[in-house]
């Protein structure tokens, strides 16, 4: 925040721009140095979904004072369960990759305890769901421990049949060490 975050939002105020809004900074990390990969006028995805689930505050008071500009420093109420995600991609994702193979299981993994599936790359077609981008699916989890939290979202993952798709099977691997 200090090293970044803030400078930026300075010189925006300083050249008469103040900003308003929700500001993304999207960082790298190698070796504690951060270096910026981009900025944007909105959340992350798929980092938003993963703190939603955290959150017990109500979100949209907070954002219609931010855009109002009457925001005030309120501290949000945040669950003590550590939260989890495993995106799952179109097999070839980053690189090219085929759309509309059918997704099932979905309700599957939504009917696991702390476990929520958000839809970033599908469509309905036919009453099916099917992969319609390169990452489809965000699979979020809570738990009491990190590590529970991992284990519910890959739970969710498996009940997912979707022969085109795959996932990194090293979540949170470092912060579990």
């Amino acid at each position: 925040i200090k090293q970044i975050a803030q400078p930026v939002i300075d010189e925006m105020r300083a050249r008469g721009t103040p900003y308003c809004g929700v500001l993304y900074v999207g960082l790298m990390i190698e070796n504690g140095a951060a270096r910026v990969v981009e900025f944007n006028a909105r959340f992350g995805d798929p980092e938003c979904q993963i703190l939603m689930r955290r959150l017990e505050s109500d979100l949209l008071p907070v954002l219609f004072d931010a855009a109002k500009g009457t925001l005030k420093q309120e501290a949000l109420a945040w669950r003590e369960d550590a939260s989890a995600l495993v995106v799952m991609a179109a097999n070839g994702y980053p690189g090219s990759y085929q759309k509309g193979s059918i997704i099932n299981g979905i309700d599957a993994a939504n009917a696991i305890d702390d476990v929520v599936v958000f839809h970033a790359g599908t469509d309905q077609k036919d009453g099916k769901t099917i992969a319609n981008g390169g990452r489809v699916l965000n699979i979020t989890a809570l738990g009491p421990t990190l590590k529970q939290a991992v284990d519910k979202a890959y739970q969710g993952v498996h009940a997912i049949d979707w022969p085109e798709g795959f996932y990194r099977t090293d979540i949170a691997h470092r912060a579990l060490k």
